[in-house]
C-alpha cells in the first residue's frame, strides 16, 4: 500500500520571527516533491505567523503540544481549538522531552491524543526507548506499552502518524541505521495489525525520529516501513529540504 511520505519539522524551543520567516520562505521557494506531506512545528507563539507565511501546498503547520481540555483555568496550556484557530492542523504528542522533562505519562498522552483527534487535529504520536531500555533489550516492550495506552483510547487511527524516536539518538549524534529502523518499524506495524487490524497497520505512517539529517536521510529510501521522518535540529537548517526530497 502506498503511504504518502511525511516529514515533520519540530523546531522545539527555538526560533524568532526572523528565523521562522527564513525557514518558511526557503520551503516556499524550494523545489519540493509533489508526493510528500510536510508539517513544520514552531513554538506556539509563532503558529499563526508561520501559517500565514506558508504558500507551498505540501506544507502545513503543527503545534508541539496541546492540552486535553477545550478551555478553562489551565495556565500556560494550549487548547486544540486555539491551535486550529491560528491555522495549525497537527500536533506532536508524546515527545520524549515531554515524557522526560514534564513527566507526561502514557495515559496522559493517550488522553491528549484522543482529545486532539476528536476535535479535528491530526496527531504525530511519539514513542521510543531510552539508552538504558535499549541496552536492557526491552525496546519492543517499551513501544508496545506506549502504544497500548493510545490503542485503549483511540478508535479511529486515520489521522495518526506514529514517530518512532529512539531517545538515545536525539541530540547525541548517534542514530539507528536504516536497517535498525526498518526492523523496529516493521515490528511496530505488525503490532498494530495484531491489536487493531491489518488495514489500519498498512495505512498508518511510521516515521523515524532519531537525529535524521541531510546526510543520512537517503539511506532510509528503500526501507518499506519507514514512511518519513520527524526532524529536530536539522529542520532549522537548509538541509531540511534535502530530507524532504530524500525519496526522490
Amino acid at each position: 500500500m502506498a503511504r504518502t511520505f511525511f516529514v515533520g519539522g519540530n523546531f522545539k524551543l527555538n526560533g524568532s520571527k526572523q528565523s521562522i520567516k527564513e525557514i518558511v520562505e526557503r520551503l516556499n521557494t524550494a523545489s519540493i516533491a509533489e508526493n510528500v506531506e510536510v508539517v513544520i512545528c514552531p513554538p506556539a507563539p509563532y503558529l499563526e505567523y508561520a501559517s500565514n507565511l506558508v504558500t507551498k501546498k505540501q506544507v502545513t503547520v503543527g503545534a508541539q503540544n496541546a492540552y486535553l481540555k477545550a478551555s478553562g483555568a489551565f495556565t500556560g496550556e494550549n487548547s486544540v481549538e486555539q491551535i486550529k484557530d491560528v491555522g495549525a492542523k497537527w500536533v506532536i504528542l508524546g515527545h520524549s522531552e515531554r515524557r522526560t522533562y514534564f513527566n507526561e505519562s502514557d495515559e496522559l498522552i493517550a488522553d491528549k491524543t484522543k482529545f486532539a483527534l476528536d476535535n479535528g487535529v491530526g496527531v504525530i504520536l511519539c514513542i521510543g526507548e531510552t539508552l538504558e531500555e535499549k541496552k536492557a533489550g526491552i525496546t519492543l516492550d517499551v513501544v508496545k506499552r506506549q502504544l497500548d495506552a493510545a490503542i485503549a483510547k483511540v478508535s479511529d487511527w486515520t489521522n495518526v502518524v506514529i514517530a518512532y524516536e529512539p531517545v538515545w539518538a536525539i541530540g547525541t549524534g548517534l542514530a539507528a541505521t536504516a536497517d535498525d529502523a526498518q526492523e523496529i518499524h516493521h515490528q511496530i506495524r505488525e503490532y498494530l495489525a495484531e491489536k487493531l487490524s491489518r488495514e489500519v497497520a498498512d495505512k498508518t505512517r511510521i516515521l523515524y525520529g532519531g537525529s535524521a539529517n541531510g546526510s543520512n536521510a537517503s539511506s532510509f529510501k528503500e526501507k518499506r516501513d519507514v514512511d518519513g521522518f520527524l526532524v529536530g535540529g536539522a529542520s532549522l537548517k537548509p538541509e531540511f529540504v534535502d530530507i524532504i526530497n530524500s525519496r526522490q
